[in-house]
C-alpha cells in the first residue's frame, strides 16, 4: 500500500502557488521546484483544476488558488488525485485465497472492517491538516537556515 508521489507532488505545487503568489507560476516553472518531469506536473495540474482547487490562465496571469490554503485539506488534495479507488479503498485483498482453507475462506470477512476502520482514521486525520500548516513550516525553516 502506498500513496503516489502525486500527492507530494500536489502539496508542493500548492505551496509554490501560495509563496509565490506575486510572481506567474507556470509548470515550468514549478517542474524546476518539485525536480519531476514537466508532464508529470502537468497531470498533477490537471487534477487540482478538475477539484477546483486551482484555475490555469493562459498568457501572464499563470496558474492560482482558487481556494485559502487555510482550506484545502490533505484529504482535499488525496481526493482530487484519485489516491484510492472507492470501490476497493485503500487496501487491495489477494484476490484468490484457497476457500478450502479455513484462513482462505475467511480471511477477508476478518480484516474488512479493521481495514475500513484504519482507512477512516487517515481520513479523519489527513482533514484535520492543511497546507497553510504545510507553509507555515517551510518558512519556519527558511528563517532557520
Amino acid at each position: 500500500m502506498q500513496i503516489t508521489s502525486r500527492f507530494t507532488i500536489a502539496v508542493h505545487i500548492i505551496a509554490c502557488i501560495e509563496y509565490f503568489k506575486d510572481i506567474d507560476i507556470t509548470s515550468n516553472f514549478l517542474s524546476g521546484s518539485i525536480g519531476a518531469n514537466s508532464v508529470i506536473v502537468r497531470t498533477v495540474i490537471s487534477y487540482l483544476k478538475k477539484a477546483n482547487i486551482i484555475e490555469i490562465s493562459q498568457g501572464k496571469s499563470g496558474i492560482k488558488l482558487k481556494k485559502s490554503v487555510n482550506k484545502i485539506t490533505f484529504y482535499d488534495i488525496y481526493k482530487a488525485l484519485d489516491c484510492i479507488n472507492d470501490d476497493m479503498g485503500l487496501f487491495h485483498f489477494h484476490t484468490n485465497p484457497n476457500i478450502k482453507c479455513p484462513i482462505g475462506k475467511n480471511i477477508h470477512k476478518a480484516m474488512a472492517g479493521k481495514l475500513l476502520k484504519i482507512q477512516t482514521s487517515m481520513e479523519t486525520e489527513m482533514k484535520k491538516i492543511t497546507v497553510s500548516n504545510v507553509i507555515k513550516d517551510i518558512i519556519k525553516e527558511i528563517k532557520n537556515q
